[in-house]
């Protein structure tokens, strides 16, 4: 039967349905196992193989690669198929070369050479057929090669308006990969003299390749913007019918629109030429107008599309921020969307409010759509709408109406979702500081977030509330009375405890004179939360008992009592223990002089930046409205440190230190704060990382032990890590996160890891885009194979450049060290011991007697071994303190069989084993 031609290819359609027919997999690869033997040998035989049937058999090949199956030959046959004049032909063999041929084979020079034949062929078809490939492979390799031919046809007046299109996108695509690709020069002048082409599709992938230009060289494109803002012009002044071959649902030109409003985001308002920003306010103000005209269609296509240009239209007035009416205007038109019944535009408008409220032309706007929005937080179904509410009230807040919106806030945290909570809590403690006229609310709203959600307020929330407390007498009776009435609650949340200790221990004295709070009624209130307590707050609180016996000399007795039960106490935890007795001895052998010198008030803190809008900005970069800054209001008090004043505070807070690190608000692990300093050094640390010049976290060694969690971070950038291993196999997801509010451009990861190395670990990298936007975060993927026994760990070496800054470079470890391949491993003691003599020669034995970082804590060093990777043996020694563990490393070197067959016959020996092994 002669083959069926054109582009049927009926022996692929029959193939494709035997595949679907498969039973099972073992079927299915039965089937393509016989299938690619057939092609081998059509490939390999004496016959010459015709255009289609190459084509046919190519195809086979590239949908048995599709299924997930490795193919190691048809790469010359598909190569051939680029020769051919037929389009059906060569569009298949340019698509097996984009998804199968590898950079680095050794067919790629004869694969450019027919690319550069297609690019000067006369037929536009196989010219964008050209394109098409050089744009999917996307290589250095590609970007050097056509680096002179694509820009020629992109500016030439003789090429055809859809290959200048097509052009235009794959210089786009090869910029991305190798930024130097672009000339400049007379070529500048040229390229962004496209936006004036006739043709719409040509204008419209110009755009994209000039606004990535811009974002490289603003300075050397900023001739565009004229020539944007008149094309702009004709978009928006033309009627649905002057543009018909690009009107979508009567709107002319969506995409076009978006991409030159986008475009003229990339620079300031111009000045220069009154004419071009007179011609721009026009253009926005019609975009106003038309956006309040009755819809020419009910189908929702027409106000997507509508919407599309007047948001991005909106975005560009934001970021002008020039004129006041279009400002007023753009806040008027969002207050429309807020009671829309589309979800998505009730978040945009959302969105873009919060932006409008940090301008001071439209803040007044903004407020007026206060209650609207306060229902928004309220009553809104989807969790990101009442998100972005909460974001807007924060935007909104000012000295007129902050006490309103945290009151509403606070009413709405006991109900919030628990995702937008912790958010909430550091909105709230912001506002309440910087807005506070009367600093009794402030405590009140504090001590409020912790009744509330204590367990979203972090370190940094009740550090602040003492510092400010501390620095301002006027409110020191006060905080002292009302904590003392909030301890008195049934249930009280830890954090309270922790800033009622560290209150009462300084100004308890203030509310002493009242029976109802008298001293003794003070360190029972205090010592009944005591045993519910963890390590940390009992340290601070035995601090406070201390304080205790300075402020009120006629409970000295019972709180030496305590101390001495809790020196004498077999405690699991030896820091208490010990601070327990030196407080007891200091109390006993200090006379009341020098114990009146030791724990005296502490001193005002100096005056810093509040830590936690810090915090804030970290959690949601890019998201936190410039005008929420607050700082102290209060002169500076000097800090006054004294000697014996330091050593006592040293003790306040030195175990606090050691059990808990510094709460790190993406909930994944921070350093801890200094080990021995005072709560005056923790705020200090962490003033410092905030606001200093290297705020830099590398958490690289803390991975021997997890596999998630935050592996580098600075005032620049966060990388954080998924990992998961099984066997000699594992699997890593890097998360780069951009902290700041500018795209980090040229952004490379590269892996460092030898070639000796990599024989032994073998770790395949996935690219990523070259640009990190603003706030935003990627994923790369890794994979490792551990092929043998190896040290070390490779690294990872991220090269990029912030806008306008010197070009930056990180080196990381990766989390890919020798145990991560371990498998926990269960025996019993007669096998643990019998594996335990036989490896006992000196080379494979290591042994070490070192110092504790840290004091002793059993549970914590079990955790550390299951975390390493190996299996704890508990019934191996009979000594609780002994702990014995137990792993196999998985390697691929390992993973070997060992075979033996006897038999009368030698021959059928040799055979049986032949065939056994090729099971294998």
């Amino acid at each position: 039967m002669a083959p069926v031609r054109g582009d049927g290819m009926r022996g692929l359609a029959v193939f494709i349905s035997d595949i679907r027919n498969c039973k099972s997999k073992e079927a299915e690869i039965k089937r393509i196992n016989k299938e690619l033997a057939n092609i081998r040998s059509k490939f390999k035989g004496d016959k010459t193989l015709d255009g289609y049937q190459k084509k046919k058999y190519v195809c086979k090949l590239l949908f048995i690669f599709l299924l997930g199956h490795d193919i190691d030959f048809g790469h010359m046959e598909a190569v051939n198929l680029l020769s051919s004049n037929k389009y059906s032909e060569k569009q298949i063999g340019y698509l097996f070369i984009s998804v199968l041929v590898n950079t680095n084979s050794d067919l790629i020079k004869l694969i450019i050479q027919s690319i550069k034949n297609d690019l000067q062929s006369r037929n536009p078809i196989h010219v964008n057929l050209a394109l098409q490939c050089i744009a999917n492979i996307g290589s250095q390799d590609m970007a050097e090669a056509f680096s002179n031919e694509i820009p020629k046809l992109l500016v030439s007046g003789d090429t055809m308006d859809v290959v200048k299109q097509s052009a235009a996108l794959c210089l786009l695509r090869l910029f991305r990969t190798c930024p130097d690709i672009i000339p400049g020069g007379e070529w500048t002048s040229r390229i962004i003299h496209l936006l004036n082409d006739q043709h719409m599709g040509v204008v419209t992938a110009a755009t994209s390749l000039i606004d990535a230009l811009v974002k490289k060289n603003p300075e050397e494109y900023k001739g565009c913007v004229s020539l944007a803002v008149s094309r702009l012009s004709r978009i928006v002044t033309a009627s649905y019918t002057d543009l018909q071959d690009y009107t979508y649902y009567f709107v002319p030109a969506p995409w076009l629109s978006v991409k030159l409003l986008r475009l003229l985001q990339n620079y300031n308002p111009p000045t220069e030429d009154p004419g071009v920003r007179g011609r721009l306010n026009e253009c926005l103000e019609t975009i106003l107008n038309k956006a309040q005209e009755p819809p020419k269609s009910k189908k929702v296509q027409h106000s997507n599309a509508k919407n599309a240009v007047l948001f991005e239209a909106i975005n560009l007035i934001i970021h002008n921020d020039s004129e006041p009416s279009l400002l007023v205007r753009a806040c008027n038109q969002l207050g429309q969307f807020l009671s829309n019944r589309e979800t998505n535009l009730r978040y945009l408008a959302l969105e873009s409010m919060c932006h409008l409220a940090t301008s001071e032309f439209s803040h007044e706007a903004v407020k007026k759509h206060q209650e609207v929005v306060i229902l928004s937080m309220k009553m809104e179904k989807d969790v990101s709408v009442r998100q972005q509410a909460v974001d807007l009230l924060y935007a909104m807040c000012d000295r007129s109406n902050a006490e309103e919106i945290v009151q509403e806030m606070l009413n709405y945290l006991e109900t919030a979702d628990y995702s937008i909570r912790e958010e909430m809590v550091l909105k709230v403690a912001i506002l309440a500081e910087k807005y506070a006229t009367d600093y009794t609310w402030y405590v009140d709203v504090i001590l409020n977030l912790i009744r509330i959600a204590g367990d979203y307020v972090s370190e940094e929330v009740w550090y602040r509330v003492i510092q400010i407390v501390i620095n301002r007498e006027e409110v020191q009776g006060y905080a002292a009375k009302t904590v003392f009435e909030a301890l008195q609650a049934p249930a009280c949340h830890e954090n309270m405890v922790k800033v009622g200790g560290y209150i009462l221990g300084e100004f308890g004295n203030l509310i002493a004179g009242d029976s109802r709070s008298a001293p003794m009624v003070q360190f029972k209130l205090l010592h009944s939360k005591y045993h519910l307590c963890s390590s940390m707050t009992r340290a601070l609180l035995l601090s406070t008992y201390i304080k205790f016996i300075n402020l009120f000399p006629e409970i000295r007795g019972t709180i030496q009592d305590v101390f001495r039960q809790h020196s004498n106490l077999r405690s699991a935890d030896a820091e208490l223990q010990q601070r327990a007795s030196e407080y007891l001895q200091l109390s006993i052998v200090a006379s009341t002089d020098v114990l009146a010198t030791v724990l005296e008030e502490m001193p005002s803190f100096p005056e810093r930046e509040s830590s936690i809008l810090a915090v804030l900005k970290k959690k949601k970069p890019g998201r936190v409205p410039e005008n929420a800054e607050i700082r102290e209001t209060k002169s500076p008090v000097p800090n006054s440190h004294n000697n014996a004043h330091s050593n006592a505070q040293t003790n306040h807070t030195s175990s606090a230190n050691n059990a808990n690190a510094s709460s790190d608000l993406l909930g994944l692990s921070t350093p801890p704060a200094s080990q021995s300093g005072t709560l005056i050094d923790v705020l200090g640390d962490i003033y410092s990382t905030a606001n200093g010049n290297s705020n830099v976290v590398n958490n690289s060694k803390k991975f021997v032990f997890k596999n998630n969690g935050v592996l580098f971070e600075n005032d620049l950038l966060q990388i954080g890590v998924k990992s998961e291993f099984r066997q000699n196999l594992g699997r890593l997801g890097l998360y780069y996160g951009n902290k700041t509010q500018t795209a980090l451009q040229n952004f490379v990861p590269t892996l460092q890891w030898s070639a000796e190395d990599a024989l032994k670990l073998n770790v395949q990298i996935k690219a990523v885009e070259p640009t990190l936007e603003a706030g935003a975060q990627i994923q790369q993927l890794l994979t490792a194979e551990c092929i043998d026994h190896y040290l070390g760990a490779p690294s990872i070496v991220i090269s990029f450049r912030v806008s306008g800054g010197a070009p930056q470079k990180i080196t990381v470890n990766l989390p890919l060290t020798i145990n991560k391949f371990f498998e926990p491993t269960e025996m019993n003691a007669e096998s643990f011991f019998a594996r335990w003599r036989n490896l006992g020669g000196e080379q494979q034995r290591a042994q070490r007697v070192f110092k504790a970082q840290q004091p002793l804590d059993l549970p914590g060093a079990r955790n550390k071994l299951t975390g390493f990777g190996m299996q704890l043996l508990d019934s191996i020694d009979p000594n609780p303190d002994n702990m014995v563990c137990a792993g196999i490393i998985h390697t691929q070197a390992h993973k070997m069989f060992r075979l033996t067959i006897r038999s009368s016959l030698e021959a059928v020996t040799q055979e049986i084993c032949d065939l056994l092994v090729d099971q294998f």
